[in-house]
C-alpha cells in the first residue's frame, strides 16, 4: 500500500489504505497467522493484513474442518498476532456459532474479540444472511471484512468445497457482496469463484476485494501460509502457489539433531559452559 511500504518506518495499516489501494490500483497482501513468530516475519516483510483464521482449527488444533473452533480458541491466538506487529492490520476470525442467531451476538462475540485480542477488525461469513449481523458490529464502530463465495463453515451446506459463482449463481454472489457493502463491510474476502465472477463482483463494488482461490482481477490476495509455505501435510488447494517446502526443511533438521544426540556430537565442546 502507498502510504506503507517495508522499507520505511513502520505505518500502521488503517481501513482507509484498502479503500485507497483500490482507487490506485495497488494490490493488497494477506496472509493467515496464528502465533507471534510468523507474525512478526509476516509483518517486517511488508504483508497488509494477517487473518487470525478459523482455519487455526485445522492447522493449529488438529481438527478436520473450522466448525469445531471456539471463541475461546482463538482469542490467545489473536492476541499474540496483534501483540506482534507494529504495522499489519489484523483481523479476527469469527468463528461458527458465534453470529448466526442474529445482530446481538455477533455484536458480543465482536466486543470480545476487539476487548481480549487487541484486533483491528474482525470478518463473519455469508452475505445477505449476515447483512445485519455486520451492520450493528460497523454501527458499534467495529471494522468488518465481510467472506462470501465458498465460506467454510457452511460446507455441509454447500456440499463440500464447491467452487462457488458458476453460471446463474453470479447473481447471488452480486446480490451478496452488495449486500455486506451496504452493511459496512470495508472489504470482502471471495473464497473459490470463478475468476470472471470475481471480476465482475470487483467492478461492481466500492469496497476491495480480497481473493482466496478467486484468481488474479481481485484487488487484493489471502493465502493460508502453512499451505503456501509447504508446512501442511496431505492435499493443497489447486489456488496455491508454493513458496517453500518447510515441512521437508524442519524434518531434515529434526533427523540430523537426533542422529547428533544418538551418536554423541551433540552436544559439543562448544556447547558446554566449561572453561
Amino acid at each position: 500500500m502507498p502510504e506503507t511500504p517495508a522499507a520505511s518506518a513502520p505505518k500502521k495499516v488503517r481501513t482507509r489504505h484498502f479503500q485507497t489501494a483500490k482507487e490506485s490500483g495497488i494490490k493488497i497482501t494477506g496472509l493467515t497467522s496464528y502465533d507471534m513468530l510468523t507474525a512478526s516475519i509476516f509483518d517486517e516483510a511488508g504483508i497488509d493484513f494477517l487473518l487470525v483464521g478459523d482455519s487455526a482449527a485445522n492447522n493449529v488444533l488438529g481438527y478436520d474442518t473450522t466448525l469445531p473452533v471456539t471463541i475461546d480458541d482463538l482469542i490467545p491466538l489473536a492476541r499474540a498476532v496483534a501483540g506482534a506487529v507494529k504495522r499489519a492490520f489484523v483481523v479476527a476470525d469469527m468463528p461458527f456459532g458465534s453470529y448466526e442467531t442474529g445482530p446481538d451476538e455477533a455484536l458480543h462475540t465482536a466486543f470480545r474479540f476487539m476487548k481480549e485480542t487487541g484486533a483491528h477488525a474482525v470478518k463473519l461469513e455469508g452475505g445477505v444472511r449476515s447483512a445485519e449481523q455486520i451492520r450493528r458490529i460497523v454501527s458499534a464502530g467495529i471494522p468488518v471484512m465481510a467472506h462470501i463465495g465458498f465460506t467454510p463453515q457452511s460446507e455441509h451446506g454447500l456440499g463440500g468445497h464447491v467452487i462457488q459463482g458458476r453460471g446463474d449463481q453470479v447473481t447471488q454472489l452480486l446480490a451478496d457482496a452488495h449486500a455486506v457493502e451496504d452493511a459496512g463491510a470495508f472489504a470482502v474476502v471471495l473464497e473459490m469463484v470463478p475468476a470472471d465472477a470475481a471480476r465482475q463482483v470487483t467492478q461492481a463494488l466500492r469496497i476491495p476485494t480480497i481473493s482466496v482461490g478467486a484468481g488474479p482481477h481481485t484487488d487484493g490476495q489471502l493465502l493460508v501460509w502453512t499451505d503456501w509455505a509447504g508446512f501442511t501435510a496431505g492435499r493443497i488447494p489447486k489456488f496455491v502457489k508454493q513458496y517453500a517446502n518447510l515441512r521437508q526443511t524442519l524434518t531434515d533438521a529434526v533427523l540430523a539433531y537426533r542422529a547428533d544426540v544418538d551418536s554423541g556430537a551433540y552436544p559439543g565442546a562448544e556447547h558446554s559452559y566449561d572453561d
